[in-house]
């Protein structure tokens, strides 16, 4: 699906409703899940790693509540328990403004939390609601050259910023999977140089998987821009051997932990 600015008519500022129209399976953990809704024409698209603000049901197969404000926040806190949705920030893979359609990818993770639960058994009809909330990838104009770096979590974001980059644009793209079976298809323009990065029995979350990758990568000349997302620990430490051992400047270097090991 392709993805673009959407100049006009003006950002919609509160939850709006959208219904599933199709379920994609991309591998044994992830599945895309394509919406549309008569406003997100309206949703708006910042950049390749752009936000979205997802609200599930509180119960699977429950009713879904939306809070009909721009001060969305404090009107879902002042819910009852019972009526509050749950609220959670994912990726957005593709947007098509025109077809009033959007594909958000999930990480599949069993029941262990409610938006892998709810996409774990989404199938068309379904409602969830979705509030724009921006995006942060912004290379600086000097950049000669990218480093992507990811988590599973993290692949809606990567698998967006390579498509996205011209073809001969020089990037190292690292990104940590399970098992060879949980790699995506993403299309890579010449000058990008993917490795996928297999933790294999190692619990998501534990692996040192790419900073052993990212210490025997030898990177491109001239100034840096750097992209880390996924885990929280992982993030830490890459950003951590990106300025403390490779030297990079740390306004060079974006990083952001989606999830933590650990808490739900």
């Amino acid at each position: 699906m392709a993805a673009g600015t959407v100049p006009s008519p003006a950002r919609i500022r509160r939850p709006m409703v959208a219904t599933v129209v199709a379920v994609r399976s991309l591998s044994p953990h992830m599945v895309r899940i394509t919406l549309a809704g008569p406003e997100l024409d309206r949703f708006g698209y910042d950049g390749p790693d752009h936000l979205a603000r997802v609200f599930f049901a509180p119960e699977p197969g429950g009713e879904l509540h939306l809070p009909d404000v721009d001060d969305w926040w404090p009107a879902v806190q002042a819910m009852p328990v019972e009526r509050r949705p749950v609220v959670r920030n994912y990726t957005v893979r593709g947007l098509d403004a025109d077809r009033r359609e959007m594909d958000i990818d999930f990480v599949l993770h069993g029941d262990e939390g409610p938006a892998s639960r709810w996409a774990g058994a989404a199938r068309p009809g379904d409602r969830i609601g979705v509030l724009s909330d921006g995006a942060e990838y912004a290379p600086p104009a000097d950049t000669r050259w990218q480093l992507l770096v990811g988590d599973e979590t993290a692949l809606p974001a990567l698998a967006a910023i390579v498509e996205a980059l011209p073809p001969g644009t020089p990037a190292v793209a690292l990104l940590e999977v399970g098992e060879a079976a949980d790699e995506i298809e993403i299309m890579v323009p010449a000058g990008v140089r993917l490795t996928w990065l297999h933790r294999g029995a190692v619990p998501a979350g534990r692996s040192d998987v790419v900073l052993r990758a990212l210490r025997d990568t030898t990177f491109p000349a001239g100034p840096p821009y750097a992209f880390v997302a996924g885990e929280s620990g992982m993030v830490t430490a890459v950003r951590r051997h990106l300025v403390g051992e490779r030297g990079m400047a740390k306004e060079r270097v974006y990083f952001c932990g989606y999830w933590r090991v650990g808490p739900a």
